[in-house]
């Protein structure tokens, strides 16, 4: 196996000048480049006079049906759905085709951002009231939505292997009844080329993001490289690598990363 030297630009990092230094210059985001020229990112880039490169730290894989269909849940049968992430539409709607499984109109759906709450309109016809979504963007947010429609409810959170277990927990501390079929797999991806370059911050936005981080590189020290997280997956999964989180989203004052990101660069200018 071919091995890769700690020199790379990452690790070599000189920690006391990294301490020291304050203006950010280079931003890893680890998720795929954002389609077309116009998104929030190219923004916060041009306002900051940053650099982002975009490298997707993991690959998402969905479950075949067929595999699905071993964990015996009757989709039909469920009259909520709660998503916490763009992969699991994607995937619950990609099963429900390939089953031939028809969501009744009536069907609710809680997400965790208006931003993923939106991203419904590529499946249904959105109407807001049968979509919510938490109001920024954290977990009790989500809960506090839940709650107020959670009687007579059966609930169903598609999601991977790595699913969120704070959610399940408040489910099953309020005693709904509720299903977390597994849709989708998530593979590391390869990051050698990529990681060998020097930033200043890097963002995940998975726990699987992070993993894909130390396979590709057991021996990443951060040496005063600033992480950005979103999710309390994804900062339970930073904490427990041995890395210092520096940026976290969603917040009451940064429900994105992008937001994060802006509030900790404008900070930065004014020390």
């Amino acid at each position: 196996m071919r091995s890769y030297p700690l020199e790379i630009s990452m690790i070599k990092h000189d920690a006391k000048k990294v301490a020291a230094a304050k203006t950010v210059k280079k931003i890893l985001i680890t998720q795929p480049k954002p389609e077309g020229s116009k998104s929030p990112y190219y923004d916060l880039a041009s306002k900051h006079g940053v650099t982002l490169d975009f490298h997707p730290f993991i690959v998402v894989e969905g479950i075949p049906s067929k595999d699905f269909r071993k964990q015996k849940i009757d989709i039909a049968s469920y009259s909520a759905v709660i998503f916490t992430s763009r992969n699991s539409i994607d995937h619950f709607f990609r099963i429900c085709d390939e089953l031939k499984v028809t969501v009744s109109q009536d069907t609710k759906y809680f997400c965790i951002t208006e931003a993923v709450a939106l991203y419904l309109q590529k499946f249904i016809l959105y109407r807001k009231r049968k979509v919510f979504y938490g109001a920024d963007g954290v977990n009790k947010s989500l809960f506090d939505v839940i709650n107020k429609h959670k009687d007579n409810e059966k609930f169903l959170y598609p999601c991977s292997e790595s699913f969120d277990s704070e959610i399940t927990n408040w489910l099953k501390s309020h005693n709904c009844e509720f299903a977390t079929p597994v849709l989708y797999k998530i593979i590391s991806n390869d990051i050698k080329d990529v990681i060998a370059r020097e930033y200043d911050i890097i963002c995940f936005f998975t726990p699987g993001g992070v993993k894909s981080l130390f396979e590709n590189f057991p021996r990443f020290k951060q040496n005063g490289t600033k992480i950005g997280a979103f999710g309390a997956n994804t900062f339970k999964a930073v904490e427990d690598a041995g890395l210092v989180l520096d940026i976290k989203a969603p917040q009451p004052q940064a429900p994105s990363m992008i937001s994060a990101l802006d509030n900790f660069l404008s900070s930065a200018k004014k020390k």
